[in-house]
């Protein structure tokens, strides 16, 4: 049973290091297809790393030890930001992963410390700095770290898949409904596997407990269905995000877009609506007139932008003149963002990040040469 078990899981990193290659390659929608391939890529190779152990565990020689221990194959930690930029990626084609982005990516760090402290140890012994009974010690610290980082990794991988379910839920009803169905789907089937690999988590931290159950079935409850996600992913993924991404709203008369522009503005500029913190599209639609369906295909298909994006633009621009003012001394950063219209710290941070281009504190410090 063991054996046939095995070569599901091979065939799965088989296929998986397939599809991740044809994402890298495809040249349309480029940045969600590759980080998709690299989500493929790392668990094909987590389900590799596992295939070799329990196919070469009573016959490893002297060189495939050196190898597994200082080649990562399992590089868990990107996995969450890759996800949630996936789906960022899905629901907004612009996006790019920027140099802002990557200290979501630091933490992979904490999947390379075994290889690095492998390979300390190996030149440690070349060189006479560690004794014979050094490997003792070593062997303790893999066991135990291997154990515990998994904590990190479970809450990096639950976390940012949230994310990406939340930022779903409250994307654009105009976005290409065959994208942002897949983003669901595919950011709940993260969170799905995240409860899975909890239930085998818990007992994992507790050697007494799992040794049990590693004997009795192995690592096969986790792997096999990452080699499900494998295949789901690469054929649904793959598909959907070959499709050319369209708008579904129609083309509007040219008369009705700079009417619908000219109110919009005239109610941001002038009656400052976007200073109410739970402004809806249904207030504009009343004050405007204006059908709910005109103002959302104007926004998206003239200005290129979102209802919330839209009202975030003027708040920013309040918040920075607030900034500049000669009297916001006193005020701190929250309490400005506060009074521009926002109702949640985390939200400004991430609007000003991505409207800007740096933090409101990086902004603060060098708005002097601004002037």
């Amino acid at each position: 049973m063991a054996e046939f078990l095995n070569i599901i899981i091979l065939v799965g990193v088989i296929q998986g290091l397939v599809t991740a290659t044809l994402l890298f390659r495809t040249k349309r929608n480029k940045q969600a297809n590759r980080l998709l391939a690299w989500i493929i890529l790392l668990i094909s190779l987590a389900c590799l790393n596992i295939y070799l152990l329990e196919t070469f565990s009573g016959e490893i020689t002297f060189i495939l030890l050196v190898l597994e221990a200082i080649v990562p194959l399992v590089i868990i930690m990107p996995i969450g930001p890759l996800v949630y930029f996936y789906v960022r990626a899905l629901l907004n084609p612009k996006f790019r992963l920027g140099a802002l982005h990557k200290k979501h990516f630091y933490p992979v760090l904490l999947d390379l410390i075994p290889s690095l402290v492998s390979i300390g140890y190996i030149l440690g012994g070349f060189f006479g700095f560690i004794n014979a009974n050094g490997h003792v010690g070593y062997n303790n610290f893999i066991d135990t770290y291997n154990r515990f980082v998994d904590i990190p990794r479970w809450i990096s991988l639950c976390t940012y898949s949230y994310l990406a379910f939340v930022m779903v839920k409250n994307a654009s009803n105009d976005l290409d409904l065959n994208y942002k169905f897949w983003a669901r789907r595919f950011a709940i089937g993260f969170l799905m596997f995240s409860t899975l690999w909890f239930l085998y988590l818990v007992p994992y931290i507790f050697p007494e407990a799992f040794s049990k159950i590693l004997l009795k079935v192995g690592w096969y409850p986790l792997y096999l269905p990452l080699i499900i996600l494998v295949y789901w992913l690469g054929i649904n993924g793959y598909l959907t995000t070959l499709k050319e991404f369209k708008k579904s709203s129609p083309d509007i008369p040219s008369d009705l877009i700079e009417t619908t522009i000219s109110k919009l503005k005239r109610l941001m500029t002038q009656e400052k609506l976007y200073r109410n913190p739970k402004l809806k599209l249904s207030e504009v639609v009343k004050k405007s007139n204006i059908p709910q369906k005109t103002i959302s295909a104007v926004l998206n298909q003239v200005e290129n932008k979102s209802f919330n994006d839209f009202v975030n633009g003027y708040r920013i621009e309040e918040f920075k003149m607030r900034l500049l003012s000669e009297n916001s001394e006193h005020l701190t950063i929250t309490g400005l963002a506060f009074e521009s219209g926002f109702n949640s710290q985390a939200t400004f941070q991430r609007v000003f990040k991505t409207q800007v281009g740096m933090s409101p504190s990086e902004f603060k410090k060098s708005y002097p040469k601004l002037i």
